[in-house]
C-alpha cells in the first residue's frame, strides 16, 4: 500500500501508535490545516491530546453525538485545530480498530466505550480473594469481543507463597480462559512483569478489572515510577476505593502504551455474541456435534454438550456460565433489535407451552 500522506518515523506520535496506516488515515484533514493526535484523556467535555506539537487541551463540543457510541475516547486518534485556535476543538476522530464496550447499569441499556484502538486488554484479578471464575469468563467475552487479544494477570502472587497452590490457581484460570495467557505477577517483588512487559510491548494494551485487583500499582510496575494513586484495600473483602477515576493513556519506558481505567463494579455484556463464543470455545465445538444444529444443550437427543457433561468432560460450572451470558447477550440485543426481540417472545413462549403440557403431563400420571 502506497502512503498518501506524510509519515516520519521522527514524529513524537510514534511512541503513541502512530504508523502509516493511521497516516493514510489522517491524510484528507491535512489540507484543512488541522494536526493529528492521539487522546490521552477525556474530562468534562474536553480532552488531553499529545500531537507533534506537545499538548493540546481541546473542546469536544464538535465530536459530542447522540450516539454513545460515537463519543470520543481515551485511545482515539483524532483531528484538531492547529496551533493559534482559540479555544482549540477536536473536529473528528479517526476510524476505530478496535474498541472495548460494555453495557451501561441504565434502563437504557446503552454502550459505553471504555477504550479505543486497544492491542491488548489485561484482566487484572487479585490472589487476595477467592477468584471468580464467572467474572474473569465475562471480562474475556468483553476483550475478544473488542478484537484485542486478552491477557489474565493474577496479581498479588506474593500472597500466595506455595508454589504448587499458586500454579493450582493459575490452572484453574486457565481452564476459563482457552487460547488466553495467564500470568501470576507481583508488582511488589517483580515476579512475572518481564513476562508481561514482553507480552505487551510496542502496542496499547487497556488495564482493567475490580476496585482492588491491584491495578494501580500494577500499572506503576510497569511504568517504572509512581505515576497512578495507590491505596489499601479492605482486609475484609480485599476491595478498594477507586484511585484511577479516569482513563489515562500513558507511554511505557519499553515501548507502548497502557490505558489505566477506574475499577468496574458492573460488567455489562453488549452485544458479545462471538466473544462468548470464544470464551467457551470448547461448548462451541462441541454443538457443532449434536444431533440439531438448533440445540439449545438442555434435553434434546444426540446433544454432544449434555453428552460431555454427563461424562464430565464438561464441567457443569462452564456450561452454567455459558448458558448465564448468552442469556443475558441475548437480552441486551433483544432490546435494540427488532428481530432478536421476535425471536426471544417466539422462544418464551415455546418454552412455556413446554413446561404447561410437562405439567398437565404430570398431573395426569398422579390421577
Amino acid at each position: 500500500m502506497t502512503s498518501t500522506s506524510a509519515f516520519s518515523t521522527s514524529s513524537a506520535l510514534v511512541p503513541y501508535g502512530w504508523d502509516e496506516a493511521w497516516a493514510d488515515e489522517f491524510a484528507p484533514y491535512e489540507p484543512d490545516g488541522l494536526l493529528p493526535g492521539r487522546v490521552i484523556r477525556v474530562d468534562r467535555g474536553q480532552c488531553d491530546v499529545v500531537t507533534d506539537d506537545g499538548l493540546v487541551r481541546a473542546d469536544t463540543e464538535f465530536v459530542v453525538p447522540r450516539d454513545p457510541m460515537k463519543v470520543v475516547c481515551t485511545g482515539d486518534w483524532v483531528a484538531v485545530d492547529p496551533e493559534g485556535s482559540d479555544p482549540r476543538y477536536v473536529r473528528t476522530y479517526l476510524p476505530r480498530r478496535t474498541a472495548f464496550v460494555r453495557s451501561t447499569s441504565s434502563k437504557r441499556s446503552e454502550g459505553q466505550i471504555l477504550a479505543a484502538n486497544v492491542d491488548h486488554a489485561i484482566v487484572a484479578v487479585s490472589l487476595a480473594v477467592e477468584l471468580d471464575l464467572g467474572r474473569i469468563e465475562r471480562f474475556l467475552a468483553l476483550a475478544w469481543e473488542s478484537g484485542a487479544q486478552p491477557v489474565v494477570v493474577l496479581t498479588k502472587a506474593d500472597l500466595v507463597p506455595e508454589a504448587a497452590t499458586l500454579a493450582h490457581l493459575v490452572q484453574d484460570v486457565e481452564t476459563a480462559a482457552p487460547g488466553v495467557p495467564v500470568l501470576a505477577v507481583s508488582a511488589m517483588d517483580g515476579d512475572g512483569l518481564d513476562v508481561l512487559v514482553a507480552l505487551v510491548s510496542g502496542g496499547t494494551s487497556v488495564l482493567l478489572g475490580q476496585s482492588g485487583a491491584g491495578k494501580s500499582t500494577l500499572a506503576n510496575a510497569l511504568l517504572g515510577e509512581e505515576v497512578m494513586d495507590v491505596r489499601a484495600t479492605r482486609d475484609a473483602d480485599g476491595k478498594g476505593r477507586h484511585t484511577t477515576t479516569t482513563r489515562n493513556l500513558l507511554a511505557l519506558p519499553g515501548g507502548g502504551v497502557l490505558i489505566d481505567t477506574p475499577g468496574l463494579r458492573g460488567v455489562g455484556l453488549w452485544d458479545a455474541e462471538s466473544g462468548v463464543g470464544q470464551v467457551f470455545s470448547e461448548i462451541e465445538e462441541l454443538a457443532e456435534r449434536c444431533r440439531f444444529h438448533d440445540c439449545a444443550h438442555e434435553a434434546e437427543p444426540g446433544c454432544a454438550v449434555l453428552a460431555a457433561l454427563e461424562s464430565g468432560e464438561l464441567p457443569e460450572r462452564r456450561l452454567d456460565s455459558y448458558r448465564k451470558l448468552i442469556r443475558e447477550n441475548q437480552r441486551i440485543v433483544a432490546k435494540t433489535d427488532a428481530r432478536v426481540r421476535a425471536e426471544l417472545r417466539k422462544d418464551w413462549k415455546r418454552k412455556g407451552a413446554e413446561g404447561k403440557a410437562a405439567m398437565e403431563a404430570k398431573r395426569g400420571r398422579w390421577k
